[in-house]
C-alpha cells in the first residue's frame, strides 16, 4: 500500500457538524422527566441526596432520584430535547472537569401557547440547598434553649430589682422622715412668712421654758409644727426669758415672728385668764391667781362651796369653762369663779341640756374631752353611751388617772397602781360614771355628750399618739388588735409619752 493510501484521513469538523445540525428534528416543548434511578453508592449524587435527605423531613412524595452507572456524554439531541431551545452553533464539548463537577439548569419549559411556563423545582435541589440555609431546615430546639435562657435572666434581673426596690421602700419608711429634715426635703416644718392671721392666746406659766412654750404655741395654732419654736431657739442659739401671763398672737405665724410677738409688752393681755380645754381647778388655778397677782389661797377658798354658784354638786370640775377672760384689776377670786360658771351655763343652754341634767352631761363631756380628738367626739360619745346601757365598765383612763392624781402626768397610759386604786371616780373599779366631771369641757365636748353618733361601737384606742388616730371597735378581738397597733407605735416612739 501506498504511502497516501496508508495516510489517516484528515477529521473534516465543519463538514461534521454542518451535517448535524442539518438533519435536527424541530424543537418541540417537552415536559422534563425525572430520572428515578438509584444513585450510584459512594457518588457525589448520592452524597448530595443523603445530605438533603437529612436536612428535609422524607415524605411519601420524596423518592431519591436514580441516576445511570456511570457518568455518559449526552448527545446533542438529547441536549436540546432537555434544554427544550435550539442551540448555539458552536456546541460546547464537556471535557474532564466538568463530568466531575456536574452542575444542574433549571430547564425552560413553554407551555403549548408558547409562553414561558414556571419551572418546576428541580428534585434533589441544586447547590444553593447545599450551601443556603432555609428557616424551615433549622430546628426548633436552639431556639426553645434561647427562650428559656431569656426567660431566666429576665426573672433574675426582676428579683434584682425588686430587691433594690424593697430596700428602697424600708429605708423610706425607717428613715424616710430623718433623711428630709438633714437634705432639706418635703414641707417646711415652719409657716411661711405672711401667713400670719387672726387671733391666738397664749398662756405662759411661771418657770417655763423654750419647750413648754414650744407646746403652747403649737396648741394655739400659731406655729405650725410643735417642735419648731423650741428647734428655732436651739439653732439661732438664743437666751430668752418667758414671763407668765396670756399673749395676744395670731395663727400661722414663724418661729421667729411668734418669739418678737411674745417679746413685746403690748401683746400681754393685763389681767387676764385662761382656762384650758380639758384644764382642772387643780392646773388652774394657780396661773389665775399669778396672772391676776391674788393669793392662791383666794381662789382655793372660792371653789370650796359649789352651792354659792348655784351648782348642785360636790365640786366645781368641770364648771370652769375653758376660754381666754380679761377682767378688771380690782376683781376678786370669786368674782372670776363666777364668770367662769356663767359662761359654762352658756354653753348648756346652747346645746340644749335639760334643767337638772347638767352635772351629768359635762361629766361625760369631760371625759370625751380627754379621751378623744375633735373629729372622734360623737364617736366616743356613743361609745360610752352604749357602755351605760348594758352596766359595762367604762373603763377610761382619764378617770382612773384623775382618781389618783396623775392626770397631768403627761403619759397616756394608766399605772397598775391608778387602775387598781378604789375611788369614786375609777371607772376600771365601779359601774357608771365617775362621781363627777373630770375636767372642763368644749363646747364641741358638751354638744357631742348630747348627741352621740349611731354606731354599734364599745371600744376605742388612739393607735397614733402624734396624729390622734384613734381605732373604733365592736368585739374585744378588734379591739386587742388595735392595742396592739398602738403598742408598735410606742416602740417605734419611745419618747412620745406612752
Amino acid at each position: 500500500m501506498s504511502e497516501r493510501d496508508n495516510e489517516t484521513p484528515r477529521h473534516d469538523a465543519d463538514s461534521r457538524l454542518g451535517d448535524l445540525f442539518e438533519n435536527l428534528p424541530e424543537p418541540t416543548a417537552q415536559i422534563p422527566t425525572v430520572d428515578n434511578s438509584a444513585p450510584v453508592p459512594g457518588s457525589r449524587r448520592a452524597a448530595r441526596e443523603a445530605a438533603a435527605g437529612e436536612s428535609r423531613p422524607v415524605t411519601g412524595a420524596d423518592t431519591p432520584a436514580e441516576a445511570s452507572p456511570v457518568p455518559v456524554r449526552a448527545s446533542a439531541d438529547d441536549a436540546v430535547a432537555a434544554a427544550g431551545a435550539v442551540p448555539s452553533p458552536t456546541p460546547l464539548r464537556a471535557s474532564a472537569d466538568a463530568a466531575d463537577t456536574p452542575t444542574r439548569a433549571v430547564p425552560r419549559i413553554e407551555s403549548p401557547s408558547g409562553a414561558a411556563a414556571t419551572p418546576e423545582p428541580v428534585l434533589g435541589g441544586g447547590l444553593d440547598d447545599l450551601f443556603v440555609p432555609h428557616d424551615d431546615h433549622i430546628d426548633a430546639a436552639p431556639k426553645k434553649k434561647r427562650r428559656k435562657g431569656c426567660l431566666i435572666a429576665l426573672i433574675i434581673v426582676l428579683v434584682i430589682f425588686g430587691g433594690i426596690a424593697a430596700a428602697g421602700v424600708w429605708v423610706a419608711n425607717t428613715y424616710g422622715e430623718k433623711i428630709s429634715d438633714a437634705m432639706g426635703w418635703g414641707d417646711s416644718k415652719d409657716w411661711e412668712p405672711g401667713l400670719a392671721t387672726g387671733e391666738a392666746f397664749v398662756t405662759i406659766k411661771e418657770g417655763d421654758t423654750g419647750s413648754p412654750v414650744s407646746t403652747a404655741l403649737y396648741e394655739a395654732g400659731v406655729t405650725k409644727t410643735e417642735s419648731v419654736f423650741y428647734d428655732y431657739l436651739v439653732d439661732e442659739n438664743i437666751a430668752v426669758i418667758f414671763y407668765p401671763g396670756v399673749y395676744k398672737l395670731q395663727t400661722k405665724m414663724t418661729a421667729e415672728a411668734a418669739l418678737a410677738a411674745l417679746r413685746d409688752d403690748a401683746n400681754k393681755l393685763e389681767n387676764t385668764v385662761s382656762v384650758a380645754e380639758g384644764g382642772t381647778i387643780v392646773s388652774s388655778l394657780p396661773a389665775m391667781a399669778e396672772t391676776l397677782g391674788l393669793p392662791l389661797a383666794d381662789f382655793e377658798a372660792a371653789v370650796k362651796d359649789p352651792s354659792q354658784y348655784g351648782v348642785e354638786a360636790q365640786s366645781l370640775e368641770g364648771w370652769l369653762f375653758p376660754a381666754v377672760y380679761t377682767f378688771d384689776p380690782e376683781v376678786t377670786a370669786t368674782q372670776v369663779i363666777q364668770r367662769m360658771v356663767d359662761r359654762t351655763r352658756e354653753s348648756l343652754a346652747a346645746a340644749g341640756v335639760p334643767a337638772g341634767d347638767e352635772e351629768r352631761i359635762l361629766t361625760i363631756a369631760s371625759i370625751i374631752q380627754r379621751e378623744g380628738r375633735l373629729d372622734d367626739f360623737a364617736k366616743v360619745s356613743r361609745v360610752i353611751q352604749n357602755r351605760l346601757d348594758i352596766n359595762m365598765k367604762l373603763q377610761m383612763d382619764s378617770t382612773a388617772q384623775y382618781g389618783y392624781g396623775s392626770l397631768h402626768e403627761g403619759v397616756v397610759s394608766s399605772s397598775k397602781e391608778a387602775l387598781e386604786d378604789d375611788n369614786a371616780w375609777n371607772t376600771y373599779v365601779r359601774e357608771g360614771l365617775p362621781a363627777t366631771p373630770i375636767a372642763s369641757p368644749s363646747d364641741a365636748a358638751i354638744s357631742a355628750a348630747m348627741n352621740p353618733v349611731d354606731g354599734p361601737w364599745l371600744y376605742f384606742v388612739t393607735i397614733n399618739l402624734s396624729t390622734g388616730e384613734t381605732q373604733f371597735s365592736e368585739t374585744m378581738a378588734e379591739h386587742e388588735q388595735g392595742i396592739e397597733k398602738w403598742r408598735e407605735w410606742c416602740r417605734a416612739n419611745p419618747d412620745a409619752g406612752c
